[in-house]
């Protein structure tokens, strides 16, 4: 059965209607039906060919949610008309040391959802069923979507890195720092949020911070020395990120989910001295995403965002590559 989608067909091009034949379901692949996929960024450097390695036409689209209409033979733990979701990573080789040990994010044949095949902008997708997540009954679709790359994104350096008393600092309150605050808050974390917008201080608290500091500058306050236990940077600008884990009290974390430009400057005294570190991450195992998940659903986390129809993705990608979109936007099949 013919896929339609919209693909672009250049680096930098608006999407167009297109039309392409999936073949044949492999042994563990699924067909899925799409309702919803969400609009992150990395869409539009994939779109742009940013990073070099886009093909053309190119079906952006990786957070993806549907509903399951064919199973190859040798899928057994999903079902016919199960809802489900898929993220950035839709393959590895499942055999290596990283994949035996969970950590499938770090097999070096890792494939990617939309990289060299046809991602979610589309009626349809096939995709490997082990890398389907089955979507609790408490999450509305259209709030699931943004967090199989989103959600993920924060919640796994959170999992790992804070505990229910930690004081933790998330750096932005965008598409993923209003989620990492929110994620943060349901673990019992007391939170802060750092902005460059101060009319962001209400929303800020609403979703769980207790603490709000608005600076456009590239260090943070020196009142705050010493404060937080967990950074959290979520930003795509350059920061004085010495000044940034001075911030941090003995045995704290810098970590970095947000691809800022330039290098990190940090002087190796100002980690040896307080047993500080920096760390960084993208997405998460297979596991953890479904745990983060059913966190997501117990605890009502959802993306804030808007809902705009498949047909209107050009206005939807305008929208948020002039960082107009509040937080995340999805697409509705």
């Amino acid at each position: 059965m013919s896929i339609q989608c919209y693909a672009a067909f250049e680096a930098k091009a608006e999407l167009r209607p297109h039309t392409y034949e999936p073949g044949p379901l492999g042994p563990y692949e699924v067909e899925l039906a799409i309702t919803h996929c969400g609009i992150c960024h990395s869409d539009i450097h994939l779109v742009d060919n940013d990073w070099g390695i886009s093909t053309y036409p190119l079906v952006p689209g990786h957070e993806i949610v549907g509903t399951v209409r064919q199973c190859g033979e040798q899928v057994r733990h999903l079902s016919l008309g199960q809802r489900v979701g898929v993220g950035w990573q839709s393959g590895s080789c499942l055999q290596c040391e990283w994949c035996v040990r969970g950590d499938e994010t770090c097999c070096a044949q890792k494939e990617a959802t939309c990289v060299g095949r046809a991602g979610g902008f589309a009626s349809a997708v096939h995709v490997d069923s082990r890398f389907a997540h089955p979507i609790p009954d408490g999450l509305a679709s259209e709030h699931a979507a943004p967090l199989l790359c989103a959600g993920i994104t924060v919640y796994t350096p959170l999992k790992a890195g804070v505990q229910p008393m930690s004081r933790v600092g998330v750096i932005g309150v965008g598409g993923l720092g209003h989620l990492a605050i929110r994620f943060a808050a349901a673990f019992g974390c007391e939170v802060t949020a750092f902005s460059t917008t101060a009319d962001k201080q209400e929303e800020a608290h609403r979703l769980g911070a207790r603490h709000f500091v608005a600076s456009r500058d590239a260090r943070p306050p020196e009142k705050l020395a010493g404060s937080l236990d967990f950074l959290l940077s979520t930003v795509t600008v350059p920061l004085d990120w010495a000044a940034w884990l001075n911030v941090l009290r003995p045995r704290g974390t810098l970590w970095f989910v947000g691809a800022s430009p330039g290098k990190i400057d940090i002087p190796p005294m100002a980690l040896i001295v307080g047993n500080k570190s920096v760390r960084g991450s993208g997405i998460g195992p297979r596991a953890t995403m479904q745990e983060m998940l059913e966190f997501a659903a117990r605890h009502n986390i959802a993306a804030q965002g808007e809902v705009l129809p498949l047909a209107e993705v050009n206005a939807a990608i305008r929208k948020v590559r002039e960082n107009r979109a509040r937080y995340r936007i999805v697409l509705a099949t």
